[in-house]
């Protein structure tokens, strides 16, 4: 699979414990990612942060939280994209998401890697 130089980036920001029926939302985007043959996904998990009703999510040992921000992130054609939007949709109930135009430098898999 390539990617075009001119992609758009999917930022998507949620709470660790938000949940997509049995599993872990975070865990639902990226296999529905995945299924629809998106170029990938990644999961970043943060150790503070807060969204709309401004509740501080923090790793600090004297208060523990189980509900961190996450945040997941997917790059491919603009058109890719768009068609997962409206699924995304449909999985979320709160959250943050945000599009923006990227620059690709290059997309390859370790095993293509030149000497």
């Amino acid at each position: 699979m390539t990617l075009p130089e001119d992609s758009t980036l999917l930022r998507i920001f949620i709470g660790e414990s938000d949940r997509h029926g049995h599993q872990p939302l975070y865990e639902a985007i990226v296999l529905k990612a995945r299924e629809l043959k998106l170029a990938g996904a990644t999961v970043l998990r943060s150790p503070i942060g807060f969204g709309a009703q401004s509740h501080l999510h923090t790793a600090k040992i004297l208060r523990l939280s189980d509900d961190l921000p996450m945040v997941i992130e997917i790059v491919d054609t603009e058109e890719k994209i768009q068609g997962f939007l409206p699924i995304l949709e449909g999985m979320m109930g709160g959250g943050l998401v945000t599009l923006e135009k990227v620059r690709v430098i290059h997309y390859r898999s370790a095993a293509n890697k030149t000497p």
